[in-house]
């Protein structure tokens, strides 16, 4: 089994253990060395202690005096080195002349050590000289005379310990110290790696490098742009995915999501731990839906995933299929409208009314030219005059007059906004509008429509004198699913038209009484002041900027 490979529980358990051996040993060479230490000043003390004991002895002093003194000198000195258990004891006179040694063969030589010098000059310290026998600490001590005269020197050596003799004479306790430290230390090793290990999810390190490796690869991969927050709004993480759908130039990880993507609305995932579905977010031409799903550990809140999919080209399918259908009913319709005119027409040809019906011909054409040639000067975009005309003519088909206010206009859309936004809307709330007459019998049946804009806001009001909503309804009414018009609803229209009120920051009324009409009023800002700085730049400017 290779080390990458090992149980982490062993990996602890040999690393800790080699942790407290190494201190032990380190601790043990402190140890060590300052029991030498203290052990050679101990020695020191010792021997100055026997060294001014025979210096002060009379029958040492009158030995000295004596040609062969050594003959008295050297058996009581050696009686005093065993009691005392020194090594050696030495005396010399004047001339370094040994008057007493261990070695008998010595007695009467002549002392050659180094460090004698200051001894002979009345002085009394302690040396540390290295022999065949090993390293020895020595006691100097003068002897004095009565007259206090030097007349020899005292020399009493002892041997340091060596190491290997310090670590015998504690044995005992170095063997309990390393017993007592393996017993804890393997124990709590193996408690720690156990701990550790259920904290991992049992998996061993490689297993967890392999899981990220894996998941970091997978993350990235993806075909949806994921972006990681924490519980403040900080972006954790996010792919390249997110930074292409989102056009960012550089890695923001560690930065706030309302800089990075202010339209973005997180606070729902965050504070409420409600998870937010298929919000709309335009950058320029790109089309993203968006999904805020808050993340959860032991039913705390510590951040939210959102992730990021683009929908350009099915919205834009989606768009022209919707388009499509718009210029089918509007064409039916006309052709249904024509085809009434027609036979109008022809009826009075038949009756010999050829001037009357000259008149209805100049009449229906000078009104149909008039009210398209005020949608077309009005509204920016044909779409809008077209949807516009439709439910014009798709009015008169249901007998509802449709009135456009002759003070709407639009040629500049509001902030995060354009025409498949306003189509939507004014579609949604007019067709609302014609349902509002269904069971409701009424000599006139009307729905006004405003458009009004001027540099600050853009207000949309419909109106209409159908049969109204109640108060719980009104309540209900922008609530995804939620519909009066039974198996013909899809709950869906007024749901969308309230996000995207809310993604261009605007707000939205709805008067009614029930068996009198329906007003629903929209304000929007053309321009929004977002994170102290204002917002006034078209869609496609922002893209720019932030490349």
């Amino acid at each position: 089994m290779s080390l990458k490979q090992m149980p982490i529980r062993w990996k602890i358990t040999i690393l800790s253990f080699g942790i407290v051996l190494f201190s032990i040993l380190i601790g043990g060479i402190i140890i060590v060395g300052h029991t030498i230490e203290n052990r050679e000043k101990s020695l020191g003390e010792q021997a100055l202690v026997t060294g001014r004991t025979v210096a002060n002895l009379p029958e040492v002093k009158e030995g000295l005096m004596e040609s062969e003194g050594w003959t008295t000198i050297n058996p009581m000195v050696e009686r005093i080195r065993t009691i005392n258990r020194s090594d050696y004891i030495v005396v010399l006179n004047m001339n370094r002349v040994r008057y007493s040694h261990p070695v008998e063969e010595k007695l009467g030589t002549l002392s050659s050590g180094k460090d004698e010098g200051p001894a002979f000059a009345e002085h009394t310290y302690i040396s540390k000289a290295k022999g065949e026998s090993g390293v020895a600490v020595r006691g100097f001590v003068p002897v004095m005379n009565e007259g206090l005269e030097q007349i020899g020197v005292v020399v009493v050596g002892n041997f340091l310990p060596s190491i290997q003799e310090v670590l015998w004479g504690i044995k005992n306790e170095i063997l309990f110290v390393l017993s007592l430290t393996s017993l804890f230390g393997i124990i709590g090793s193996w408690l720690l790696a156990r701990h550790l290990k259920k904290q991992t999810f049992r998996l061993e390190p490689h297993e967890i490098v392999q899981l990220f490796e894996e998941r970091t690869a997978a993350f990235q991969a993806m075909n949806e742009g994921i972006i990681v927050i924490d519980q403040s709004g900080v972006i954790s993480m996010m792919n390249g995915k997110a930074k292409q759908l989102l056009h960012l130039n550089k890695d923001y990880t560690r930065s706030p999501i309302r800089e990075v993507v202010p339209e973005v609305r997180f606070y729902d995932a965050l504070h409420a731990g409600e998870a937010d579905y298929n919000k709309e977010l335009r950058l320029g031409s790109t089309v993203i839906l968006y999904t805020t799903v808050p993340m959860k550990v032991e039913n705390e809140i510590i951040g939210a995933v959102m992730i990021f999919q683009d929908r350009t080209d099915v919205t834009k399918l989606a768009e022209e299929l919707t388009g499509v259908k718009a210029f089918v009913d509007a064409l039916r319709v006309q052709n249904h409208e024509h085809l009434n005119k027609l036979h109008t027409i022809a009826g009075l040809i038949q009756l010999d009314q050829k001037e009357q019906a000259l008149n209805f011909v100049f009449e229906t054409s000078e009104k149909q030219e008039e009210l398209s040639g005020f949608l077309v000067s009005k509204f920016k975009d044909y779409s809008l005059s077209g949807l516009l005309l439709s439910k014009v003519s798709r009015g008169k088909e249901l007998d509802i007059e449709v009135t456009v206010d002759e003070q709407s206009v639009l040629k500049v859309y509001p902030y995060l906004l354009d025409e498949h936004d306003f189509v939507l809307i004014i579609g949604n709330l007019i067709e609302n509008a014609f349902h509002a007459f269904d069971e409701v019998k009424r000599e006139q049946k009307w729905i006004d429509v405003s458009i009004i804009q001027d540099k600050e806001y853009c207000a949309i009001t419909v109106e209409d004198n159908g049969k109204g909503m109640s108060s719980e309804h009104q309540n209900k009414a922008f609530h995804k699913g939620f519909t009066t018009k039974g198996k013909k609803g899809s709950g869906i229209g007024l749901y969308l038209v309230k996000n995207i009120v809310d993604k261009g920051r605007g707000s939205l009324e709805i008067i009614s009484q029930t068996g009198e009409g329906t007003s629903v009023m929209i304000q929007l800002p053309m321009f929004v002041k977002e994170n102290s700085y204002e917002q006034t730049v078209k869609n496609d400017q922002r893209v720019i900027d932030r490349r």
